[in-house]
């Protein structure tokens, strides 16, 4: 057990005191159970606890790029209408051109007229700044997603 890092398990039997000092020394654990189902429940707990996440995309909302700003003191301003969802500033970022991903980042600003806004919603106009990125087009397609994680079970049995 000491080599491999594993826990000891002892089910409906009690643990030598020789075993339970070498075990404390070698920095082991031994659980103690009397009930078959509290074995089961804790070791399918400590085996989903070491299956890695699992992750989903949600999009978000999409903005259509109507215009494009040149600024020399912040690069170029996207100019563009929230065709649907919303656009968040927390949100991360592709930028579409001809329906290929060209640019996936984050957004520096979000602005709506001369504010500084956290979102814009559908129908709406928008100047949208590319956090390290100016490489952008009228026409082309800004989609906003989140990512979420997902604890994996093993399933029923």
């Amino acid at each position: 057990a000491s080599t491999s890092g594993a826990l000891i398990v002892a089910f409906r039997v009690g643990v030598a005191s020789r075993a339970r000092q070498a075990a404390d020394r070698e920095g082991i654990d031994i659980k103690n159970y009397q009930v078959i189902y509290e074995v089961l429940d804790d070791v399918r707990a400590l085996m989903e606890g070491r299956l890695s996440p699992e992750f989903t995309e949600e999009i978000q909302g999409h903005a259509e790029i109507k215009r494009v700003f040149k600024s020399s003191k912040f690069g170029n301003i996207a100019g563009c209408m929230v065709l649907d969802g919303k656009i968040n500033r927390n949100h991360k970022t592709r930028l579409l051109r001809d329906d290929q991903v060209i640019w996936t980042g984050g957004l520096a600003s979000v602005r709506r007229e001369k504010d500084e806004v956290k979102d814009v919603r559908e129908g709406f106009e928008c100047g949208l700044l590319l956090k390290n990125y100016n490489d952008i087009q009228e026409g082309d397609v800004l989609e906003t997603y989140v990512i979420h994680e997902v604890k994996r079970t093993l399933g029923s049995t």
